[in-house]
């Protein structure tokens, strides 16, 4: 634009005009030319118009709208006086479009009057972002620079996009695109719309491995987190191509290949070739194996006086002749630094010499365990409690200050204080050097977390219909490690409520101490002609006191008081009467059965108990390696109405398998055995209220009370509607199928069950997430109670079949509508034909006592774990793969809570 000002102020000049043309004029001739006296005197001003029109008198700016003139000058350099020149003229407008304030600028000088016309850049309204799905407004906002009342330049924008799109291709997605456009708006202002268009994120669609021959490209593929996108890797996120990754299939391959001998390998490159789609990307490794090596010559140099070479040599895992392994070799290393540590030797330094013999194709490694000071704990320090108190963290230290260091007490701190699930996951003691070399200080850089538990669970079952439950606990109550809480449960089977208090340490002393108050209202029912009726009722109020010591590091021993006191009930209207005629109800065995009269009463308990605890998991919240068994008895029967012994135990064993997979097996069982003898026919020594039961929550696939000895109840039914024949009872299968079931849970004397569980890794976004998968196998059973039985009543009711089935009555109305009372044997007449008297379809059943037995209830089934933003859920999806008789399967079940 300068030059063209330039060029047209020469046009508009007759002087500029002469001087040219005369100096043109000049040279064009090569030889000085005379000049007459008129030509002299039109000569003599050029050089004064000349320098009139270089010289810069004013400058203008036009077109400012937001800006002040006076501020827009002090961008530029030209300043009146100044000459003038194409070049100036140039650095105004660079000066101008440096600050980037300008839509566009024009410079002008008129004979050393300089106007710069100016179109200001807009103000920038708003942004705004279209099309983004995968990736909200919260996290792209933030990395956008342009920003409402800023002023818009393109160049901004173009970085904008880029930033955009960058965006995308971490999250894998390369055939993102953005299209930025401006919506003008009044007074120079303009929206900013982002057009974002995601496309589908870029999967691997091929793993090419160049160079390999010991091993084919699937065993290599699967040492890879990378994996080839397939139909059966939908689930899987490490189907997407990261840079990071790749770098770490790198390593990982590296890693194999020591493993199994290939001391030499490498990586010669490493390309990833994205299609022209921008769908997929085309990974392709180009490997060197190189030879493979045994192990040579094996020893340790210790220069430790506590460890002897010869003696440690022997027990090194790898022998001379051994297929080379570097992960071996990494594991040695950490082994001997452990066991320094537990010497008391901190900094211990063990490193592996390595010698290859390329003749031989062997690997000669000495493990050099350099000699260090034995270390002492000059400090422990806790930092990042803010509602915890110190003391809290600190008495889980199995060091204190002053101990001589060793490594095993600080793991074994680092898992009690992982524990106690106040703090962060994977929490680790820091080791930093101290004041002198032989001092260091030991640091719990804590993060605390919610140890505020809300949780809410239901479910559903065929005979109770809706389960609810919640509880409210306070694992760290004041930050004094103190847990209070209170539970309640509601379903039509049951009600119960629980508040409890526990102090790990009383007076601050290494002993425990708790409380538990609670009512549990038990409600058993049936139903008869569609009614639902309750068949017996028990309420429980009790307290439970307990006190724990540690005997050893790992064992501690917990002793208990509790008080229950119990009534137990039934619907007098409905099961009791006057048989003896005596003017006094009581429980007819024949309307309810024996062994619900037996457990009617009001009685309490006073029950002693022992459990002793060995525990060695890595975590009580989340184990993931260790051993665990524990074992209770007790004593009822100082004081009270009843009299037992009763004993439990329970064990189990964790650790990883590999990739992330934890495997665990636990087993429990127990028995009852009552201390009297009430010497009644059919009746068990042990109340009912006292026996165990099994099924949901201890064995999956299975309602609650599910598993066990229970008695069936068979309704007899006209099948073929013609009152000539006899009544059908149902069979065993067709009660239990029926809406109208009708069973009830006996519990038995003793059981067992066992659990085989495998928790299944995940990708990394599945990990942060806190999902948990895992597959399962439960294995239990619950036996051992005294057959039920009926005596016959002196009118002559027969109270058993010929095979010992129970026969119970049913008041029901004759043809003539007067109320009767009759049993099912009294169906037929002495001479064998049927008695159609009091024939009613469905008001006659008997029962059948099923499921008493050890044989073992098996159920499979797959279960998710998922720390949700709304708290943990835990969801059970079972199948049974053997029952007994009567047991009641359930196969969908889940519960949820939240933190605080």
């Amino acid at each position: 634009m300068t030059d063209i000002a330039s060029a047209a102020t020469r046009r508009q000049n007759p002087a500029a005009r002469l001087v040219i043309g005369l100096l043109a004029g000049t040279m064009l001739a090569g030889v000085p030319v005379a000049a007459s006296a008129q030509d002299e005197t039109a000569e003599a001003p050029a050089p004064a118009l000349l320098a009139q029109q270089d010289i810069v008198r004013s400058i203008a700016v036009s077109g400012a709208q937001r800006l002040e003139p006076q501020t827009i000058l002090s961008y530029i350099k030209l300043r009146p006086g100044d000459v003038w020149t194409q070049a100036a003229g140039d650095a105004v407008l660079k000066d101008l479009y440096a600050t980037e304030l300008f839509a566009s600028a024009n410079v002008v000088n008129n004979n050393g009057d300089v106007v710069i016309t100016l179109v200001e850049n807009p103000v920038i309204n708003r942004i705004i972002l279209e099309g983004n799905r995968r990736i909200k407004n919260d996290k792209i906002l933030p990395e956008i620079k342009l920003s409402p009342r800023q002023i818009f330049t393109r160049s901004k924008v173009r970085a904008d996009v880029a930033r955009i799109i960058e965006l995308y291709k971490r999250q894998g997605r390369f055939a993102a695109t953005v299209e930025p456009k401006m919506v003008e708006l009044s007074q120079n202002r303009v929206d900013i719309v982002f057009e974002i268009s995601e496309g589908p994120k870029s999967k691997v669609r091929q793993i090419n491995i160049i160079g390999n021959d010991a091993f084919s490209d699937g065993k290599l593929r699967g040492e890879m987190l990378t994996k080839q996108a397939r139909l059966t890797s939908f689930l899987s996120s490490n189907t997407s191509y990261d840079p990071d990754r790749l770098a770490f299939d790198q390593q990982k391959l590296r890693q194999f290949y020591l493993t199994e001998g290939y001391a030499d390998f490498r990586v010669v490159s490493a390309v990833a070739e994205l299609t022209p789609d921008k769908r997929d990307f085309i990974i392709t490794y180009v490997v060197e194996e190189g030879e493979r090596y045994k192990f040579g010559d094996v020893n340790v140099e210790s220069q430790i006086r506590d460890f002897n070479d010869e003696a440690m040599t022997a027990r090194l895992p790898m022998k001379s002749g051994d297929w080379y392994d570097a992960k071996q070799v990494e594991d040695t290393v950490e082994q001997m630094t452990e066991l320094a540590g537990t010497f008391g030797y901190a900094f211990a330094d063990v490193a592996p010499q390595f010698t290859r013999n390329p003749e031989t194709l062997t690997m000669d490694v000495s493990f050099v365990l350099r000699e260090a000071p034995r270390v002492y704990v000059e400090r422990i320090d806790v930092n990042g409690n803010t509602l915890t108190q110190d003391k809290v963290v600190r008495r889980e230290f199995r060091l204190a200050e002053g101990d001589a260091f060793n490594s095993l007490s600080v793991s074994r701190s680092t898992a009690r204080i992982n524990s106690l699930g106040y703090f962060q996951e994977n929490f680790e003691i820091n080791q930093v050097e101290g004041s002198a070399p032989d001092r260091i200080v030991l640091e719990a850089n804590v993060e605390e977390q919610a140890t505020g538990e809300l949780q809410l669970s239901a479910g559903f079952s065929s005979i109770e219909n809706f389960i609810l439950a919640g509880s409210i606990r306070q694992r760290n109550f004041r930050g004094r490690g103190q847990t209070i809480g209170l539970s309640l449960n509601y379903s039509r089977y049951s009600k119960s409520a629980q508040v409890s208090f526990s102090e790990p340490y009383v007076f601050d002393r290494n002993i425990s101490a708790g409380v538990d108050i609670y009512r549990r209202d038990l409600n058993s029912f049936n139903f008869r002609n569609n009614q639902r009726n309750t068949t017996f009722q028990q309420s429980t109020t009790g307290i439970s006191l307990r006190a724990g010591v540690p005997l050893t590091e790992y064992v501690s021993a917990i002793g208990s008081y509790t008080f229950n006191y119990d009534d137990v009930s039934l619907d007098e209207g409905l099961y009791f009467s006057d048989r003896d005629g005596d003017g006094v109800a009581t429980c007819d065995p024949l309307l309810a059965s024996r062994y619900l009269c037996e457990a009617i009463g009001k009685r309490t308990s006073s029950i002693l108990g022992l459990t002793f605890n060995y525990n060695t998991l890595d975590s009580r919240l989340r184990p993931t390696r260790g051993e665990t068994l524990s074992w209770t008895t007790e004593f009822a029967g100082l004081g009270g109405d009843v009299k037992y012994i009763r004993s439990r135990a329970r064990a189990g064993k964790y650790w990883p398998v590999g990739g992330g997979f934890i495997f665990s097996v636990t087993g429990e069982g127990g028995w009852i055995r009552s201390l009297e003898d009430n010497n009644i026919a059919g009746q068990d020594d042990v109340r009912l209220t006292d026996r165990f039961f099994l099924g949901e929550p201890q064995m999956r696939g299975f309602d609650i009370r599910g598993v066990g000895p229970r008695i069936v109840r068979l309704r007899y039914l006209d099948d073929d509607n013609d009152s000539s024949t006899p009544l059908v009872p149902q069979t065993i299968e067709e009660a239990l199928a029926s809406d109208q079931r009708v069973d009830d849970a006996l519990g038995g004397k003793a059981y067992y069950l066992g659990r085989a569980e495998l928790e299944i890794p995940l990708g990394s976004g599945a990990r942060e997430m806190g999902i948990r998968p895992s597959i399962f196998v439960d294995v239990g059973s619950l036996f051992s109670v005294t057959r039920p039985i009926l005596q016959d009543y002196p009118d002559g009711l027969q109270a058993t079949d010929a095979n010992g089935n129970l026969l119970y009555l049913q008041q029901g109305v004759d043809e003539d509508g007067n109320d009767i009372i009759e049993s099912v044997t009294n169906r037929f007449a002495p001479d064998g034909s049927e008695n159609t008297r009091s024939v009613i379809p469905g008001t006659y059943f008997k029962e059948v006592f099923v499921g008493d037995s050890p044989a073992p209830r098996i159920s499979v089934g797959v279960g998710v774990n998922w720390n949700s933003p709304f708290g943990p859920f835990r969801i059970d999806v079972s199948h049974v793969l053997k029952k007994q008789v009567g047991d009641d399967d359930k196969m969908f079940s889940f519960n949820v809570g939240t933190q605080f």
